[in-house]
């Protein structure tokens, strides 16, 4: 063997410790900064461990580095099956949201170019505003004329008692339904009012409304 490779094989012999304890090295400081610190609340308990175990896996946690201590990042707790239903629920309901405000918006844009004054906006609800009147007066026809065949009936069975006689079959029965009738068609009676009023309401909205995007001022009259 020449003096040339004798020299360098005994300097890759005295080398090679160095080098491998620079790799080491190397890799313990890659091991370190990889290496995070869970921390995690478990009940009151604050847990934190470079760890993270099962039982944790679903919680809200942070992350921090080992090496510097500072914040790496942070993971929300997994959601439960209600919790992602009610979030998939808030989403939809802001998207119908939005399609709303869209639609509103272009609502009041054709408003402004389809009609010329508020006589032709308010002709848009004389078939809603016609149909409400009919049925609000037909509703208050039947009950005034069930109350009138209800009193007849009672006041026919009465008569019967003060005579000392029973109250017939029949007659019990016609009250019954007369009665039963009555408070149906009261019912329907109070529900078309309602409408009628949320009608006024939604008309008066309506014209305001058309006043602010004509830049109209409302008379303080009325």
């Amino acid at each position: 063997m020449s003096r040339i490779a004798t020299f360098t094989m005994i300097g890759l012999l005295l080398a090679a410790p160095v080098l491998g304890a620079q790799a080491q090295a190397k890799r313990s400081s890659t091991d370190a900064k990889a290496k995070k610190l869970y921390c995690w609340n478990k009940g009151s308990e604050r847990i934190c461990s470079d760890a993270l175990p099962q039982e944790a896996v679903n919680s809200a946690r942070e992350e921090f580095s080992v090496n510097s201590g500072l914040r790496k990042g942070g993971v929300e707790r997994t959601l439960t099956e209600e919790e992602r239903a009610d979030a998939a629920v808030a989403a939809a309901q802001a998207q119908l949201d939005q399609a709303a405000e869209d639609t509103r918006k272009r609502t009041e844009q054709a408003m402004l170019s389809t009609y010329e004054d508020e006589a032709d906006l308010r002709r848009v609800f004389v078939e809603r505003t016609g149909i409400l009147d009919n049925n609000v007066n037909t509703a208050n026809y039947n009950v005034a004329s069930l109350r009138d065949a209800l009193v007849t009936l009672l006041g026919s069975a009465g008569d019967r008692e003060l005579a000392g006689q029973p109250v017939l079959p029949k007659q019990a029965e016609d009250i019954r339904l007369r009665h039963a009738e009555l408070v149906t068609q009261k019912r329907m009676q109070a529900s078309y009012l309602d409408q009628r009023k949320a009608l006024d309401a939604e008309i008066e909205e309506t014209l305001q409304r058309y006043r602010l995007l004509k830049g109209v001022e409302t008379d303080p009259r009325g």
